[in-house]
């Protein structure tokens, strides 16, 4: 079987899980936690990167940053993962799911502003498969009407939009270390944070809501509970682990991208026969070649195709259910507006194996029995 994800070791980490263990340090902000925090900094032009212990947990320190209460309402595709939303439910928003743009996957920008109300306080775009948002127009509706944007960014480390890193633009982003991504340490995730002034309430919120980490630095004789929070601070073992992939960001995100590309030049001729699409980057935006998918003609070719590859011993999936078909989405917000693309492409698409290693043999192969499928059905 080809699996669908591979989680990346890149050869390194046992040996500073050990260096860990030598110290007998194993909770975080230690040397590691400094050390994969900077060079998050360095590589996104945050302000200041704070690890935590998932992107979930991430997102629920930015509802906390933003002041999210009962009653409030905030903005985001119904197109993305539970955690995006959960994070506001839990702090009592009401979630008001946008529809999606067919090409990106993404939020469509062109609806945010007719599902903003008095009680709206937040923005969250999801860059779907690191493929940014159009911030521009996110930023400027923002702007306009006193609203902060929080990026969820989890599939976003490497990606740009405009030659900016995604999860530096808004006020707030977020970024995921699970296993399923590009770079990982098991559950992990970062808080990145672009206005200086809230660093210090961030670090309060993280450190289960006591002034510990003032107190680590000297600034103060002793930590006292401050504020509300969590146990939101990743271990030392968990950013040991991460910290040799992230000194091979560059090494691991060019192999990643020849991977993608490859994908996309040997199913082209799928494409332009017009019996599947293949993914979609604006100019504006580099990606990070997190997930490469193809979208089928509909839901019933999809799972065809989908157990086609399975019985040729070849993983894929599809991602994700709409949240506002969902029994939480429900209950928790609503959809504004037409679901003219969320629901109708959510049911075409199909993601392909992709992980740092993949061999182009194992490419190829995918692709010749995606070619054999599609020749069956006589759509080549």
């Amino acid at each position: 079987m080809i699996p669908f994800n591979v989680p990346l070791v890149i050869g390194d980490e046992l040996a500073h899980i050990q260096n860990v263990i030598a110290t007998k340090k194993f909770s975080g902000d230690g040397d590691y936690t400094k050390k994969c925090s900077e060079l998050l900094a360095e590589q996104s032009g945050a302000s200041s990167v704070l690890l935590t212990t998932s992107c979930t947990h991430a997102l629920e320190m930015a509802a906390l940053l933003a002041d999210i209460k009962p009653g409030d309402e905030v903005i985001m595709p119904s197109f993305t993962f539970s955690s995006t939303a959960n994070a506001f439910a839990l702090r009592g928003a009401r979630l008001v799911f946008i529809d999606i743009r067919p090409d990106t996957m993404n939020m469509d920008e062109n609806c945010i502003e007719e599902a903003i109300t008095p009680k709206t306080k937040a923005i969250v775009p999801v860059h779907y498969a690191g493929v940014s948002c159009e911030m521009d127009k996110i930023l400027s509706i923002a702007e306009k009407h006193n609203l902060m944007v929080i990026e969820d960014a989890a599939q976003g480390l490497m990606s740009s939009y405009k030659g900016k890193p995604l999860g530096s633009i808004g006020d707030l982003g977020c970024y995921s270390f699970h296993e399923t991504k590009n770079y990982n340490c098991g559950e992990g995730g970062a808080l990145l944070i672009r206005n200086p002034e809230h660093k210090e309430r961030a670090e309060i919120i993280r450190e289960k809501g006591t002034d510990r980490s003032r107190f680590l630095r000297g600034q103060i004789d002793k930590y006292t509970w401050a504020d509300v929070g969590s146990s939101y601070l990743l271990s030392e073992l968990n950013a040991a682990f991460l910290y040799p992939q992230l000194l091979r960001m560059g090494e691991i995100n060019k192999n990643r991208l020849t991977t993608w590309d490859y994908y996309y030049e040997i199913l082209t001729p799928l494409h332009n026969a017009g019996a599947i699409e293949l993914p979609v980057c604006p100019e504006q935006c580099t990606h990070n070649a997190h997930i490469f998918y193809i979208k089928c003609a509909d839901i019933d070719e999809r799972t065809d195709l989908a157990q086609y590859l399975k019985q040729h011993e070849v993983q894929a999936v599809f991602h994700y259910i709409p949240l506002h078909s969902a029994p939480a989405g429900q209950m928790f917000g609503r959809f504004n507006g037409e679901d003219r693309y969320t629901t109708l492409e959510s049911e075409k698409l199909l993601r392909l194996p992709l992980y740092y290693g993949l061999e182009s043999e194992k490419v190829e192969l995918i692709v010749s029995h995606i070619n054999a499928f599609y020749r069956g059905r006589k759509k080549v």
